[in-house]
This record gives structure tokens, sequence and C-alpha cells, in this order.
């Protein structure tokens, strides 16, 4: 058998080699087979990876957005002129001592009494009990329509008496505010220009949003006008703990202080949702920030475009989640719904024949997970609307008929205080329900038992119930005494629940806890 021999090239022979065919003719003479030398001299094809270039995106929207600065009216006898507040440990300018220091300093330096000039140029007001505008915030805002409607944060524009907007050109035009909504954290305000037709963009259909699409954010951080970033959608549906309408896109787009109320757009220039918080133990973007959803933004801005405000639907009862405990105790075969802690007096829930510890499984026939679902599927029915609500009650399913009511400007929480009827004092004797690990005693107003102990090591302790808090219920029982906790555990047992629904009562309003039985 032939064998090929090979030999070590001279370095100035590779040096001649300053192209991959060059190195596969020296290759060639070295002794390398000719097919293994060619394909050396094959270019290798990279792919490079396709990725999106947002300039498009940019140029197109960039006009719509804008830079919303806010001004309030602040009164000189707080602060003055300069900000500084004159106010010498309970004492006035004018109570000091002649000799003192700081009226010897004011006397040769200008006083706090109008006589020290203004720095920048401020005009001061002659009359220190009138209030004037000062600049208290700034954040961002889109236009949505032609003729000059913007939207923003309510939280940029919270307590403002006058508004600016800066466009990326650099015009400033005043606004004013049509409405705004605390509970959406929404505003709308309107700039009037009849020469000029706006840039505006529209909302996307969040619905076919998907974790890990790409977006764009534009706004006004830290003042610096229109700065744009992007990002994917991280997480939907995040509950920040901002209210029972939370429903938030979460982003990792970098948004800072000022970009609050600006817009966070998809690929097709649409907006997405509306940048309104973001997580940050340092104040500024660590990739966690949380828009409100398009859909949402769309239904409550139309109402403000109305009327300048918005009307919810209203339930009007006290709910809290399901747990699997609650579930379990209550026979649901999964831990889902909202339990009705207690329906307020004279709500559309009451009249609905809702009733305390029913769970509230569907609206319309369409699920219901939790409270915040609920809250937000009664929220955005239209007031006076009939809804069939179905609820979980004694073991199976029933449906009532709501009228939804119109939510009131202040949400009156169902009250939870204790009766104040004026009854004879029952007997204080003590009763141990040792497998529940807590010592009860009848209530003063004869309305459930109140705890005496809680035993730390116990089920009870581990779920939180205290000394003082009430048990009014018990799988939807009252409770007048520790032998009606007794039966309605033993009710429960024959049914064969491993676990009872207890309601708590204490200070901060009412609960719902399940505790096991004992099946001993």
């Amino acid at each position: 058998m032939n064998k090929t021999s090979f030999y070590r090239p001279s370095l100035a022979t590779v040096l001649k080699a300053s192209t991959m065919a060059g190195l596969a003719a020296v290759m060639v003479t070295t002794g390398v087979p000719a097919n293994i030398a060619r394909s050396f001299a094959a270019p290798v094809a990279v792919q490079a990876p396709a990725v999106p270039s947002f300039a498009n995106v940019v140029d197109a929207v960039s006009p719509a957005v804008v830079s919303v600065r806010v001004q309030s009216q602040v009164s000189p006898a707080a602060a003055d002129g300069n900000g500084f507040n004159f106010d010498f440990g309970g004492q006035g300018f004018d109570d000091l001592p002649d000799d003192h220091p700081l009226k010897r300093f004011f006397r040769e330096f200008g006083g706090p009494n109008g006589e020290r000039p203004s720095p920048r140029g401020e005009q001061r007001h002659g009359d220190r009990g009138s209030k004037h505008l000062r600049p208290t915030a700034q954040g961002s805002g889109f236009f949505i329509s032609e003729d000059g409607y913007i939207v923003t944060n309510n939280h940029v524009v919270n307590d403002g008496a006058a508004f600016t907007v800066v466009m990326t050109d650099g015009t400033e035009l005043d606004a004013k505010l049509v409405g705004k909504d605390s509970r959406t954290d929404l505003a709308l305000l309107k700039v009037t220009d009849p020469k000029r037709k706006f840039t505006y963009v529209s909302f996307a259909d969040d619905s076919k949003v998907r974790v890990g699409d790409w977006v764009v954010a534009v706004g006004n951080p830290f003042g610096l006008g229109g700065t744009v970033t992007a990002g994917i959608v991280s997480a939907r549906g995040r509950d920040i703990g901002s209210g029972p309408y939370d429903d938030f896109i979460q982003v990792d787009a970098a948004v800072n202080r000022g970009n609050s109320g600006g817009p966070t757009f998809n690929l097709q220039g649409e907006v997405v949702g509306i940048n309104t918080a973001i997580f940050s133990p340092s104040g500024g973007s660590v990739g966690i920030a949380f828009a409100i959803p398009a859909s949402t933004a769309k239904s409550v801005i139309a109402d403000l475009m109305k009327d300048g405000s918005v009307q919810r639907g209203w339930l009007g009862v006290q709910i809290q989640p399901v747990t699997k405990d609650i579930a379990e105790s209550l026979g649901l075969s999964e831990a889902s719904g909202a339990l009705v802690i207690e329906p307020q007096a004279g709500s559309p829930g009451e009249k609905a024949g809702i009733r305390k510890g029913d769970v509230v499984t569907a609206v319309n026939g369409e699920p219901v997970k939790g409270p915040r679902e609920l809250a937000r599927k009664i929220g955005g029915m239209q007031p006076g609307t009939t809804a069939d609500v179905t609820l979980w009650r004694d073991g199976k399913s029933v449906d009532v008929k709501l009228n939804v009511g119109t939510l009131p400007a202040e949400n009156k929480e169902a009250s939870a205080t204790p009766s104040d009827r004026n009854e004879e004092r029952k007997p204080t004797s003590e009763k141990a329900l040792a497998d529940l690990g807590i010592t009860v005693t009848p209530s003063d107003d004869g309305a459930g038992v109140t705890i005496s102990s809680v035993d730390p090591d116990s089920d009870a302790g581990d779920k939180g119930l205290k000394e003082g808090e009430k048990i009014v219920s018990v799988n939807n029982r009252e409770i007048k005494s520790a032998d009606d906790v007794l039966k309605a555990l033993e009710a429960a047992r024959k049914d064969g629940r491993t676990k009872a629904l207890f309601q708590i009562q204490a200070e901060g309003g009412s609960r719902f806890i399940a505790l096991p039985i004992n099946q001993g």
C-alpha cells in the first residue's frame, strides 16, 4: 500500500497563504490530498441571526408621543419663593430677638418677608396668603385622536392645576384635564389647536399579545424627552397590589421615572399598554416594568371622553380568594372562585340573595377564578344590566339574577362590625376545643364566640387566629356557643369533610379560614 508522506512547510510558505484559496494551494504542495485541500478553499456560509430593527416603528409613532408637565397650586405660606420653610422652632421671623444671628443675617442679605430678590427671575407674589403654580410632576403621554386627546397616568396629573404637553419637535401646548380614574391610574388630557391635525396612534388587541413578543417603549424618562427603549413581554396578568383591577402586562424594556403614562408599542406601532409602574430597589430600571393593558385603557378612556368619569358595575360584597383548604371544607373540586365574606346591606349582591359563605364560581356562564377576576367582570358591566351569577352553596350549585348596580365614588366595604344589640350578658364559662387548639367563651353581644386562647403550635395558630377575635359561623352555620361549633364540626364530619370553614371577625374586618377536623 502506498503511503502518503507529509512534510512541515516553512513559515514563509505558510505566510504566502493570505487567502483560503492560497492555503489550499500550499496544502496541495505539501502533500495533502487535493480533495481535502479544496474543502478548505470553499467559503463557509454563516447565517446572521435576524434581529428586528425598530427604526420604522419609532419613526411612525414618535410624533404621537409627548412629554407631560404638571403644575400645582402651592401656598407661599408653606414655602417661600426659594422653597425654604422659615419656621424657627415654632417661632416666626418677627418673633426672633433683634440680636438673633439669623435676624442679623436676613437684615444683611434680605429677609423672608418679600425683601429678598427671587432667583432665576421668578416674580414673587406680594400676597403671602395667595397660591401660585409650581412645577410638581412630569411624565409621558400619547395622542389617540387627530383633534388632540392625550392619554396619560392619573398619578402624573393628580392634584395638578395646569398642564403642558411638549411634542417631539419642541412645540409646547397647554392642555386641559378631561377626566381621570384612580382605580386604573388613567387620565385624559385635551389640547386645542384648530390649525393642526395631530399624529395619533391606536390601541392594539392585547388578547393577542404573547409572552416573548417584542415591544418598544417611548417616553420622557428623567425629563430627557423622546427616548426609545426595547424589550419583550415578560409576563401577563400581573397583580402588584395596587387595586382590585390589577391585570398588568410586565415588560423588560427600560422604563424609568418620567416614563409614566407613556405607551408600549408592538412592532405594528399599536399601543399594547400604558406604562404605569416599575419594580426597582434603586429607583431606576432593573428590567421589571408594568403596563396597563390596552383593553382596559380603551374602555376607561372611552368613558372619560364621553363625560369625564367612569361608571362601573357594582356587586357590593366583601370577597376573598378560595384556598385549597377552603375548597376542601366546602366540598369544591378545585380552589377557584370568590368567597363571599359579607354582602353589604342594601347592595345589589344582597338584593340578589347572595349570602356570606357563598362562593361565586361564574358570571354569565364564564368561570370566575378569583376575586380580581370577579371585580373586573362586574366592574366592566354597564350599571342597570342583569347578570346571571352562579354560586356554590351548601355543597351544590345555585344560580341567582343580579341587577348590576353603580359603583359609588368611594366604594364602601361591607361592614363587619359586631352587633350593638343590648342583650343580657351570657355566662363567660370557657370551653376548650382541643382538636382545634383554641379556647372560646361566649361573646358579650351574643353573636359568635370569642377566642380566649390559641395554641401557637396548633393549626389555628398556623392560620393566624388570635385572642380576642370572634368565630361567628362554621360552615355557614351561625355560632353562639362552643357547643354550636362542635355541632357544626360533627355535621361536616358526617358529610365526609376533612376541613371546616370558619368565619373570623376582627377589628380589621371579617375573613374565612379552613381548619382540619379530627377524624378520630
